[in-house]
């Protein structure tokens, strides 16, 4: 008898609806997978073959970034607001650029403004999680190929932004990208509310519908640039009325349907 295929593990864990999540239980980093109030935790990556291996609860575990990226890659100007307060057209093709995983931030972690450093922004983005390997993939075939969506904040040092004329440094601090605090699978990326929150007060607030291009076709871009490797990140845009940050604000980040990230300035 011929043997059955083994279910893809990214379709496996959509199909289950449930949030993955990365935490920090009994001494070791586990994946698991959450609903409201517990975490199944797998025995391995969400993106191989996993098993579950019992059971821990939601509430007060410590949630990790939700995933370990090889590469983060942004795209810049991709809300019209956007492009509109920073005095820029809209582009006639996505603009790409990278932030190195060291940037990675924890839900709840630290921004820590980085010594001479002037001005430092947020910027509220839906961030795309690659599932399987994706390489010149159409945009039908990118959204496949996507496990699910997290809160991403492009920390951003405006200051050095302007003064190198091109966004490495600027983006490339450690920290510099908090990312969490789940990867939500079972949500329709094309109509989402994306709010930025300092200290409570609302700064910016937009839906995804408002996006130049949108999440899949971004990621199929990407793919014709680079090969997209599972865990891989792909940050969407931020809508307009970025701003500054200071030592002792907390910012938050909302996503309709995903969830929120909160991270202190110090």
């Amino acid at each position: 008898m011929e043997a059955k295929p083994k279910e893809n593990p990214v379709d496996r864990i959509r199909g289950l609806g449930m949030r993955v999540v990365r935490v920090f239980s009994e001494g070791d980093v586990r994946y698991g997978l959450a609903d409201e109030a517990t975490v199944t935790l797998i025995s391995d990556e969400p993106f191989a073959q996993w098993e579950p291996e019992g059971a821990i609860g939601l509430k007060g575990a410590e949630l990790l970034t939700p995933v370990v990226p090889t590469k983060i890659v942004c795209v810049g100007i991709n809300y019209r607001s956007h492009a509109e307060e920073m005095g820029h057209d809209l582009p006639a093709e996505p603009v790409i650029f990278l932030k190195p995983p060291t940037t990675i931030n924890a839900p709840g972690g630290d921004i820590r403004i980085p010594p001479g450093v002037g001005r430092v922004d947020y910027e509220a983005e839906l961030a795309a999680v690659i599932g399987r390997r994706t390489h010149n993939a159409t945009p039908e075939q990118a959204r496949a190929n996507i496990l699910g969506y997290t809160c991403a904040n492009d920390v951003t040092a405006r200051d050095i932004q302007k003064i190198d004329g091109q966004w490495t440094r600027a983006k490339g601090f450690d920290g510099f990208c908090p990312l969490g605090p789940w990867i939500e699978t079972d949500v329709d990326p094309l109509d989402l509310l994306v709010e930025s929150y300092v200290n409570g007060e609302r700064r910016q607030s937009a839906r995804t519908s408002d996006m130049i291009f949108n999440v899949y076709e971004l990621v199929s871009f990407v793919s014709g640039v680079m090969t997209l490797v599972p865990g891989d990140v792909v940050l969407t845009g931020t809508p307009g009325g970025i701003g500054p940050l200071a030592a002792g604000d907390t910012v938050e980040v909302r996503i309709e349907g995903v969830g929120s990230l909160s991270n202190p300035v110090v």
